[in-house]
């Protein structure tokens, strides 16, 4: 088992928490606030490095951040059903929220006093997501990548596969889509792929001779991604000891699974920085908005940053499509498939899939963790 490992980040932890209490212990909430803890010198150079943010523009920045995450539930509830959405706006340093043209100006009133920035927009996010919805149900081609709902741009974006665009499949689905309502068509150069990769060194788990990472600790275990193993199959860990089974498990349609830990084996409410950054305490859950920064840990390469690009996008893997995926601009290569994204101290979610590699760069999309934790009743190990 990866006992030298494992005591390295626990004794962390106890020196980090100044006494951080047994895994038997009364567990915590799924999801606590962001609270602001100070920020390690390691996380700010990996944000200047995959963001181009000196250290003080990082540091202010992850203040806005958690202060619009805070913010977007109040603005969503002023905005009732006028709500369109909402973003970070990194320049203003802000949350910005899209609200409907006819709503009266009590509302705007009620949303800009949570400290959000208005923009009026045409369509409702209940309209769009209608429109999303119904493309979720109607069978699409390998070169249709993806889909979502784009608040910024206040339409439902069709990514297309540039070689695919002219498809005959392709064409029919877009014309669908376009019939269902507001629909703008990107393309991209490639069409997404899971992250699980053949059997090689780092700090994984295996399912065979197929290689993932693990996401986040749950007490009992851990949340890893669906299409890295199925419900009974054994788990090992890097030194090849058994760590346990898939308990719960889905893909496509979802992308998510856990893992129950046994056999000397433990959990702790840390995210490995790889000597990037230091190990990350897990403090909660509290979901990032659009525009945010997140950092995502995986077994091949280990640390990167990037923000949010887009929530609640269907992805349209060569398996079949996978729902409520979040997308973003951080980079991902085979076997970190199942790998922690977070932002701050605040889970995200586990990784699913993506284009592109760290050398060139790409977008990676992640199954957010506060879903799998609702699925299968499971609570977060948070410090």
């Amino acid at each position: 088992m990866r006992r030298t490992r494992l005591l390295r980040v626990a004794v962390a932890a106890l020196v980090l928490l100044g006494g951080w209490t047994a895994a038997g212990t009364l567990p915590a909430t799924a999801a606590t606030s962001a609270t602001a803890p100070s920020t390690s010198p390691g996380l700010l150079r990996a944000m200047q490095r995959d963001l181009g943010l000196s250290a003080p523009r990082a540091q202010a920045r992850l203040a806005a951040e958690r202060t619009a995450t805070a913010v977007e539930p109040k603005a969503r509830k002023a905005a009732g059903s006028a709500w369109g959405g909402s973003w970070f706006d990194a320049g203003a340093g802000r949350l910005t929220v899209a609200v409907t043209s006819g709503a009266p100006a009590s509302t705007l009133r009620a949303v800009r006093s949570t400290g959000a920035a208005v923009r009026t927009v045409e369509h409702s996010a209940r309209q769009l997501d209608a429109v999303k919805a119904r493309l979720d149900h109607s069978p699409a081609p390998r070169g249709v990548s993806a889909w979502r709902v784009d608040p910024t741009a206040n339409t439902v974006v069709v990514d297309v596969v540039r070689a695919e665009r002219s498809d005959n499949d392709v064409q029919r689905f877009l014309a669908r889509a376009r019939e269902a309502g507001p629909v703008t068509v990107r393309t991209v150069s490639s069409a997404p792929r899971t992250f699980a990769a053949g059997t090689v060194g780092g700090d994984p788990y295996y399912t065979g001779n197929a290689r993932c990472s693990i996401g986040f600790s749950v007490y009992g275990g851990f949340v890893t991604a669906g299409h890295c193993g199925r419900p009974g199959a054994g788990v090992s860990g890097w030194d090849g000891s058994y760590i346990g089974t898939f308990q719960g498990s889905s893909f496509p349609g979802d992308d998510y699974a856990w893992v129950s830990v046994g056999s000397g084996w433990w959990t702790v409410p840390v995210v490995l920085g790889w000597g990037t950054v230091p190990d990350q305490l897990v403090r909660g859950s509290a979901e990032a908005p659009v525009g945010a920064s997140v950092c995502r840990s995986g077994s091949t390469t280990r640390w990167h940053c990037g923000t949010v690009l887009a929530k609640n996008e269907t992805v349209n893997y060569s398996q079949g499509a996978v729902h409520q995926l979040t997308k973003t601009s951080v980079c991902a290569e085979p076997g970190d498939s199942g790998g922690s994204f977070i932002s701050g101290d605040q889970a995200q979610g586990v990784t699913s899939g993506g284009w592109g590699n760290c050398s060139g760069g790409g977008e990676t999309w992640f199954q957010p963790v506060n879903e799998i934790l609702n699925r299968y009743g499971l609570t977060l190990h948070t410090a």
